[in-house]
């Protein structure tokens, strides 16, 4: 009785935010549509404590203890959404002026979800709290692993014709 309560909570929840703005769908509608190339972390598929680092080697993502190195501070601002989440696989843009963009809204739609979980869940006991957070987390990974990662590399075009024959 209580889990069916839970899961109605949930399911209450997410129809509390607009599609607009539900995480999954971002993904879906303007990063998947574009070139991507696919990316793994060997993470818990969990939610997860992601920080970005400036060390002299560069820009760093740390989940728990491991550390991955990334680009540039967009990259790992979109790198750590995911890593948050316990994503170990997903798409990033092939094209770098368009990661900051996405990475900006990603961003924005977890704090907005994390907003209005707080709101949905006061009152509550902690305990509760935290099993809304980690059912609203697995529905999330669960939307974002059946949108898929895509292919590993960008396919390229290679009509380079210059000259009929």
């Amino acid at each position: 009785m209580h889990r069916k309560r839970h899961l109605i909570a949930i399911s209450n929840l997410s129809n509390k935010i607009d599609p607009e703005d539900w995480l999954p769908n971002i993904y879906a509608k303007k990063v998947r549509t574009l070139r991507t190339r696919a990316c793994s972390l060997d993470i818990p598929a969990k939610m997860n404590d992601a920080q970005i680092l400036h060390t002299l080697l560069g820009i760093e993502l740390r989940v728990g203890r491991r550390r991955f190195a990334c680009p540039d501070l967009a990259t790992a601002r979109y790198m750590r959404v995911f890593a948050r989440l316990g994503c170990r696989e997903f798409a990033i843009p092939y094209d770098i002026t368009t990661i900051s963009t996405a990475a900006d809204e990603l961003e924005t739609a977890w704090q907005r979800t994390g907003l209005i979980l707080e709101a949905h869940t006061k009152g509550l006991p902690e305990a509760a709290h935290r099993r809304t957070r980690s059912q609203l987390v697995k529905s999330i990974r669960a939307e974002l692993a059946e949108i898929g990662p895509g292919e590993r590399m960008p396919e390229f075009k290679q009509s380079t014709k210059q000259r009929p024959n």
